[in-house]
């Protein structure tokens, strides 16, 4: 999976308008490691596309993608659920409002720094619409795929509105707005690469570190409890760190749903359950996802299409197929 990812950066940097060859991406991406201080030597114009436009998107999309698999296979194993995923259960939509709040707030007058304020209300939005959806599925001590998927509908028609709202407070500042709701990874910049990258392996470090509990609290939480793992602690832990990375993506290339969905619930339906090899696997294979979705966007289709749009017109049927015989498992 590694290998096919690293083959698919290349490949990925070679395609667009301007066709470079693979061997020079290779050498750009060779001199930008060793010896960055050094000239390259080759046209400052194709070395200026490779490491300034296509490396930094390329390399967003490969931890975006790999985050919202990554928290895609938190949130089932938690919750022992196929169909939870940061876009089902509506975290992704409340960090969404939380980033579109805060271009509502500076259209208001209220001066907040972007780079830093963009994420905070992100997680903030997403921490809350978690704590909504958890709680409006409470009454059902199983917390069944029913119950969690209706409140996520429910919180994510809520939130709609309010961003529609929004909306229409932002007047001129609405066509930002729009790139939160459809997904989007064209304006990704070097500085967002440094914010997403840390974030990813902390993020990646916490749920290795706890992915041996996740799989004894699969047996029960009964049979948990009593090897010594303190199970409502673990979930929160979990829970929060996955707030977080969804938010930081939101906050970079707004709504992206499905990735979170159809990458653990394939793997776990190929190698099994063990979350120690499916933490990994889902985190490259949702960045390689991502990466060739992004790719097709934006080298092989006439015309861009959103990214969000795209995984959506993917992920909807997937969603269907998965809702529709988890229904006959349980009839």
């Amino acid at each position: 999976m590694l290998l096919l990812l690293l083959s698919s950066i290349i490949v990925s940097a070679t395609m667009g308008f301007m066709q470079i060859p693979a061997t020079t991406v290779m050498q750009l991406i060779i001199h930008a490691l060793c010896c960055s201080d050094k000239e390259t030597g080759f046209d400052p114009v194709v070395t200026a596309v490779v490491m300034d436009i296509r490396l930094p998107r390329i390399l967003a999309a490969v931890l975006v993608g790999g985050m919202l698999a990554l928290c895609g296979t938190i949130f089932q194993a938690i919750l022992l659920n196929p169909l939870a995923d940061p876009y089902t259960l509506g975290i992704s939509s409340g960090a969404a409002f939380g980033a579109s709040l805060v271009i509502v707030l500076q259209v208001v007058g209220l001066v907040l720094p972007t780079t830093f304020s963009v994420p905070i209300f992100a997680f903030l939005g997403s921490l809350g619409t978690l704590f909504t959806v958890l709680a409006l599925a409470s009454e059902d001590r199983r917390l069944s795929s029913t119950s969690l998927i209706l409140s996520g509908v429910i919180v994510a028609a809520i939130l709609s509105a309010a961003i529609g709202f929004l909306k229409f407070i932002a007047d001129e500042q609405v066509g930002i707005i729009i790139f939160w709701l459809m997904g989007s990874l064209s304006g990704i910049s070097r500085q967002n690469i440094l914010v997403l990258l840390p974030v990813a392996l902390l993020g990646t470090t916490v749920c290795l570190f706890y992915s041996r509990d996740l799989n004894i609290m699969a047996t029960g939480e009964r049979a948990a409890t009593t090897l010594g793992i303190n199970t409502v602690r673990l979930r929160w832990i979990l829970l929060i760190t996955c707030s977080l990375m969804t938010a930081l993506c939101v906050s970079v290339s707004g709504i992206i749903g499905f990735v979170g969905l159809i990458v653990p619930h394939l793997l776990r339906h190929l190698l099994g359950p063990d979350n120690r090899q499916l933490i990994i696997l889902s985190t490259l294979g949702g960045g390689l996802l991502l990466l060739v979705a992004d790719t097709v966007t934006r080298a092989v289709l006439p015309a861009e299409v959103p990214i969000g749009v795209l995984t959506a017109l993917l992920g909807g049927p997937f969603f269907a197929y998965i809702f529709k015989k988890r229904q006959q498992e349980n009839g």
